[in-house]
């Protein structure tokens, strides 16, 4: 089932052909969003940071393999983080002559 937008796109798409000018509060914003020229300054000054997991020095590949349904529960249930938490156990056994 797909969600439902609260977006009233008909309003957007009025809006953005009118090219009226938009909203701005000078005490709360970084420039003026109608000054072209400003604009083009703050995005020459931005900076882009990356989202998400930091890249590691080495990429441990995935691994794709079978095991009872019963196993996978538990491990998940070891809630976030389970994979992380597996591979440590691995390694683990590994480490300890185990495996």
């Amino acid at each position: 089932m797909k969600k439902q937008s609260k977006t009233n796109w008909e309003r957007v798409k009025r809006e953005a052909t009118a090219d009226a000018p938009v909203a701005f509060d000078p005490e709360a914003e970084l420039y003026n969003p109608n000054d072209a020229e400003a604009v083009k300054a703050a995005w020459d000054e931005g900076e882009v940071t990356r989202r998400g997991r930091p890249p590691v020095a080495v990429k441990r590949p995935t691994l794709n393999m079978r095991i009872d349904a019963d196993v996978l529960a538990h491990l998940r249930g070891l809630g976030r983080g389970w994979q992380t938490k597996v591979n440590a156990l691995l390694r683990d056994a590994v480490n300890h002559g185990k495996l």
